[in-house]
């Protein structure tokens, strides 16, 4: 199976994806720039930044990536 193909398998599991959620699920270090690749492709993602605070207190803020369709 193909980095893609795990994303999207990923996606309609559990609904998004976070680049933490595809380095240690599925050992993706790179997924926004496969989610670049594929929104080159044809494909639709919504993107949402989502606002948190790390292990040391300090506001850090990441992509969640859902909606994931081929146009």
């Amino acid at each position: 199976m193909t980095q893609r193909e795990m994303i999207i398998d990923y996606i309609s599991r559990f609904g998004s994806i976070t680049p933490m959620e595809a380095f240690s699920d599925l050992g993706i270090t790179k997924l926004a720039t496969r989610i670049s690749e594929m929104r080159k492709d044809g494909y639709t993602v919504d993107i949402e930044m989502v606002k948190s605070k790390n292990r040391f207190g300090k506001s850090v803020s990441y992509a969640r990536y859902s909606n994931l369709h081929k146009m």
